[in-house]
């Protein structure tokens, strides 16, 4: 029972994120100009769910596909979670430079200071699909922390 709760509340909160990604992101980083076009190209839910894929993509490959005894210790976890808090805002930072090079705008410096918000997301995302899946992996269940 507390296994499926866990799981019901991670994907209300992803949900909630998806929902909520332009309130959020705009209130952890909001410079005018920049704020408004990536609201005008629709790119804060395209980062949302980017970071959303990772998260969760990578906590699914951790607790389902590599799965190891030998790889169920809490640092392999946070090689993991360094792995999608690096992946997520590399590639959110390609998505949206790719974007505003086809308007000719040059948003470098307040997509990089962006991209640090999305990495900060990243990890509580995958901090919440990892606490929301661990309990159906049969070797990486007490992975970061035990029961």
């Amino acid at each position: 029972m507390k296994n499926s709760i866990l799981l019901i509340t991670g994907a209300v909160i992803t949900l909630l994120f998806i929902v909520l990604n332009t309130l959020i992101f705009e209130a952890l980083y909001y410079e005018r100009q920049f704020s408004d076009e990536m609201y005008n190209q629709n790119l804060y839910f395209v980062v949302a769910i980017v970071t959303v894929i990772f998260a969760w993509g990578l906590a699914a490959v951790f607790y389902y596909v590599i799965n190891s005894v030998r790889f169920s210790r809490w640092w392999h976890w946070l090689a993991v979670l360094g792995v999608a808090c690096v992946a997520a805002p590399v590639t959110s930072f390609v998505i949206c430079n790719n974007a505003f090079s086809a308007e000719g705008y040059n948003f470098s410096a307040q997509l990089f200071s962006f991209c640090v918000v999305v990495l900060a997301v990243e990890a509580v995302l995958f901090i919440v699909a990892s606490f929301a899946m661990r309990w159906w992996s049969s070797n990486c269940r007490h992975t970061p922390i035990p029961e």
